[in-house]
């Protein structure tokens, strides 16, 4: 998959340094993964919850963090449209942001 935003991913490790070993080795896992699907994802990922459009939310550093991403399954896409800590997450929509 290529996924769009790895900046963000880098920009919340400094703000949350111990979040960077979970953070980068979901990137190098998403990075040469084949997902066609969300169940692919939930195959590999089964505490990841599937949301409406195409939103996957992945549970990061034991839960501490979520990271949602937008797939496009056609294009090997990913888009990072949330990454936070879990009490930001409450505080949003995973639907539509």
């Amino acid at each position: 998959m290529h996924i769009i935003a790895r900046r963000t991913l880098v920009e919340f490790t400094k703000r949350y340094p111990e979040s960077k070993g979970a953070l980068d080795a979901w990137w190098a896992e998403a990075k040469h993964a084949r997902w066609r699907s969300p169940a692919d994802i939930k195959q590999r990922y089964p505490s990841a919850s599937v949301l409406g459009d195409n939103r996957i939310v992945f549970n990061i550093g034991g839960n501490k963090y979520r990271l949602i991403v937008k797939f496009n399954y056609d294009s090997g896409t990913g888009f990072v449209r949330f990454l936070g800590t879990h009490a930001a997450y409450d505080r949003i929509d995973g639907e539509t942001i």
